[in-house]
């Protein structure tokens, strides 16, 4: 049975935090909103890009504007700064959503909670954001560690933490966390040296942590944002259209994952599938990657959206 998402009309996404910025491009339109290098007082600004991801998500509908914040970045106050930079309020945030448990998506957690002055607002995950003992086995020799978000300290914090690995409505029914995304397609097999331990034993991590946050914009269709797509973002849409019952795709945003050499072989299939998804507008960040992005936008020229750190994206009916 399909959840119902409530239809808005106009769905912003204000990327706090990004892999690139060019306060050079000039090529804003209506609906790609770069940053300004100068503020009021003429003063130069910077709007800084690591490799994370972090954005507010601002959905309005007869009038009322809720905002939800999407993961939030790599560095302890990357993101915040930026945030700070851009004017975002954050006091009108109202929910949380970590998109999964890597620290290029929850190092300013911590920061944007103290930020927010210890009020009780809730952070929708997957229990599975927890895990510890993570790492990249890059080689034998080699292990990236990949810490996991500290839930004690969260907690005493005053953050309501919320594990679901179902569909969890969120913004009064607006927005919608997916939950756990199941992996049906034949090419998105994941981060194949992706690894955990438990009771001492060497485990492959599926990541099903891995998440995203869907909108629907009246007489569009869904827009759906991903943090990283470990589950596929071919799986991550389909299982959009599933959930909520709404098949027109208006936009496709967010990290791809598809670079390095493990992930190249399926950019051709993974843009295929997103061609038969016909959204309006594709927007590629973060781990995607330079050859995804350039075959992608070379793909669907007309769809193809250039996001990065700062830039507001406005997706109206």
């Amino acid at each position: 049975m399909a959840i119902l998402l409530k239809p808005v009309d106009k769905v912003e996404i204000l990327t706090l935090q990004d892999n690139f910025i060019d306060i050079a491009a000039h090529d804003g339109t209506a609906i790609v909103q770069r940053p300004a290098s100068v503020d009021a007082s003429g003063n130069r600004v910077s709007v800084l890009a690591e490799h994370g991801f972090s954005a507010v998500v601002s959905l309005t509908a007869e009038g009322q504007t809720r905002k939800a914040l999407f993961d939030f970045g790599f560095s302890e106050k990357g993101a915040l700064q930026n945030a700070r930079t851009l004017g975002a309020d954050l006091a009108e945030i109202e929910a949380m959503v970590l998109s999964h448990g890597h620290m290029d998506h929850h190092g300013g957690l911590s920061a944007f909670v103290e930020s927010l002055g210890g009020k009780r607002i809730e952070l929708v995950l997957h229990p599975a954001a927890f895990r510890g003992s993570r790492y990249i086995k890059l080689s034998e020799e080699r292990r990236l560690r990949l810490p996991a978000p500290d839930r004690d300290r969260l907690e005493k914090a005053g953050v309501r933490v919320v594990p679901s690995a179902a569909p969890h409505p969120l913004l009064n029914g607006a927005l919608l966390f997916l939950g756990e995304i199941p992996r049906r397609t034949d090419f998105e097999k994941g981060m194949l040296k992706a690894r955990y331990e438990e009771g001492g034993a060497e485990k492959f991590d599926p990541i099903e942590d891995d998440s995203a946050v869907v909108a629907h914009v009246k007489g569009q269709g869904l827009v759906v944002l991903s943090g990283c797509a470990h589950s596929g973002i071919v799986n991550t849409v389909a299982y959009a259209r599933e959930v909520t019952g709404v098949d027109p795709v208006f936009v496709v945003m967010g990290g791809f994952h598809l670079t390095g050499a493990d992930f190249e072989p399926i950019i051709g299939d993974t843009t295929e599938a997103l061609k038969a998804f016909n959204p309006r507008y594709i927007v590629p960040t973060h781990c995607t990657g330079r050859k995804a992005s350039v075959h992608i936008e070379r793909e669907m020229p007309e769809k193809f959206l250039l996001n990065m750190s700062g830039t507001k994206m406005v997706f109206a009916a």
